[in-house]
């Protein structure tokens, strides 16, 4: 299974370069990583079984970096796996307020 994410910064309409991403299965973390300049981020190439994920966003940290304040000093987004072989893209589109989320291709 490979897990990647894309944030866009919804007030603006461009991508949200710079923020930090934690994927966990259950309470173990499997990976971390940083949107590059497209907002992108691939955090696990390989299986990492069924079950329960999270991909932990630091919202609050990249919004003051920004100059911008935010409701939410982190996003949480709970994905359950259930075929391991498939890639799992769950993107993020993101505004000081407000946040939301789909399944990806």
């Amino acid at each position: 299974m490979s897990v990647s994410t894309h944030v866009l910064d919804a007030v603006l309409g461009r991508p949200a370069m710079g923020m930090a991403v934690r994927l966990f299965a259950e309470d173990d973390l499997l990976a971390e990583g940083v949107t590059d300049i497209d907002g992108r981020c691939r955090l696990v190439e390989g299986a990492t079984g069924v079950g329960t994920h999270r991909l932990v966003f630091a919202t609050g940290r990249w919004f003051t970096g920004e100059g911008r304040e935010t409701f939410f000093p982190e996003v949480v987004l709970t994905f359950a796996v259930l075929e391991p072989a498939e890639h799992h893209h769950v993107p993020l589109l993101l505004s000081p307020f407000a946040y939301s989320t789909y399944r990806g291709s």
